[in-house]
């Protein structure tokens, strides 16, 4: 080895096969021998494995260019998705619309919460004509426990604008793509090369950690201009015949190998003889990324107010956080503990967006005394963290005999406005209308098993 320059080592890298990839191949088939699966002496002659290994350290100490690097791969990339690939319900009919539709749950959305959404999306809203005439309820209920709900918003915008202005079908351009409402650079890149097999990259936060690893890369990955640059590199490297599976292969490697948390299963990877990360044992360190701002804390309660067969709900406003959604009636800061009743019961009274200046309620005693018309008591706590913002609540059960919350129902609707917001659910209605999202989970399980227990 000791004579070979550093040229005719890189001819090697260049080969038709190449024997990063035949280095794969027969370490894949070295494991299934240890395993009794296949013996290994049928695969390689004399001497042969161990002169592969002395190849593979040969191309761990040539140099090459971030492109010849990755170029080298590509033949083991595709090699270990063919074996390797997850069997996932939008591979198994990779049509415009199901990639589409599962890109977009997919973002910040791990693949097993996605699965069952995804069947019953589809099994709801089949197409692009019934996603674009769904109303926005049904979305939002489909969509409920997903988060993100700007997501579905944006599809249905799109599957809109793929009605009328091309004829039901999702454009096979990128460009036609990226102009759709939700689509950007990514999920474009994903729909082109998956559905319609176009040489464009899909680079995602798997994808800039994978190459950022292999190539030792210390550019920020929350930059847009390490993306930009990163998306020019793969599509020069992608092969034009199988841009899908090329894509899809650098997504599961960082999906399931080249993982964010914890250590990578570098002893797995398809770039293990290629990753400069792995050899100078950087995986720890790359890829970088700025550290975010730290999230705001909002303290807050929540009122769980029932009959025991219906709860009170309320629409949250059409703009900003959780738009559009549903939700138990809550409001800023902790109510204290002590004399927790009576400042329950002022709230109520008080409370001027939510119930108006109700003059009914002064005459349902509200107390936490067990004879009381009223009564209060502890739903627990929970926490809910978004991007931005921490949400530490507390929830308390104020249950109201049936005649004293019809009352207050009554007073709901002789106030302008508020018999469009806030309202009485039954289980039913809770379970199949009106999508609570994830961050009331912890109360929407605990009033589901009260009304529920009531009903039985």
């Amino acid at each position: 080895m000791a004579g070979r320059s550093d040229q005719s080592n890189l001819s090697r890298v260049r080969g038709t096969l190449g024997f990063h990839e035949k280095a794969w191949e027969l370490q894949n088939r070295n494991d299934m021998e240890k395993n009794g699966q296949v013996d290994l002496n049928q695969f390689v002659g004399n001497g042969e494995w161990e002169h592969l290994y002395d190849e593979v350290q040969i191309l761990e100490e040539t140099k090459m260019s971030d492109e010849e690097r990755l170029r080298a791969a590509v033949p083991a990339l595709l090699s270990w998705f063919s074996g390797h690939a997850r069997i996932l319900p939008w591979r198994e009919q990779p049509t415009p619309y199901r990639v589409w539709l599962s890109e977009i749950m997919l973002q910040q959305t791990r693949v097993e919460a996605v699965k069952p959404y995804f069947e019953r999306f589809i099994a709801a809203l089949p197409d692009i004509a019934a996603l674009a005439e769904a109303e926005e309820d049904q979305l939002l209920k489909l969509w409920e426990g997903l988060g993100y709900y700007s997501r579905v918003r944006n599809l249905n915008r799109s599957a809109k604008q793929v009605m009328e202005e091309h004829g039901g079908e999702l454009p096979a351009d990128h460009q036609k793509l990226l102009k759709l409402p939700g689509i950007g650079s990514y999920t474009a890149g994903a729909i082109a090369s998956i559905a319609f097999g176009q040489k464009v990259p899909a680079v995602d936060g798997n994808v800039l950690r994978v190459i950022s690893r292999v190539l030792k890369s210390r550019e920020d990955i929350s930059e847009l201009s390490t993306k930009k640059a990163m998306e020019i590199l793969l599509e020069r490297v992608m092969p034009a015949d199988a841009p899908g599976n090329f894509n899809q292969a650098l997504m599961e490697v960082g999906a399931t190998v080249c993982i964010p948390r914890g250590e990578p299963l570098c002893e797995e990877c398809p770039f293990y003889t290629l990753c400069l990360s792995r050899r100078d044992g950087l995986t720890g360190e790359i890829p970088v990324k700025k550290a975010a701002k730290a999230r705001r804390v909002e303290e807050r309660t929540v009122f769980l107010i029932t009959d025991g067969r219906r709860v009170a709900v309320r629409k949250r406003p059409e703009k900003g956080l959780l738009a559009g959604l549903y939700e138990f009636p809550n409001d800023l800061g902790w109510l204290n503990e002590q004399g927790g009743a009576e400042q329950l019961g002022q709230w109520l009274s008080e409370q001027e967006k939510l119930f108006g200046k109700l003059r009914g309620i002064n005459s349902i005693p509200v107390t936490g005394d067990e004879h009381a018309a009223c009564k209060i008591r502890c739903a627990g706590d929970a926490t809910h963290i978004f991007s931005h913002v921490e949400w530490r609540m507390k929830g308390y059960i104020i249950q109201f005999p049936e005649a004293g919350l019809d009352e207050l129902k009554d007073n709901w609707k002789q106030i302008s406005g508020i018999a469009e917001t806030v309202f009485l659910a039954d289980a039913e209605e809770l379970k199949t209308r009106y999508a609570i999202p994830n961050a009331f989970r912890a109360y929407t399980e605990k009033i589901a098993e009260l009304l529920n227990k009531d009903r039985n």
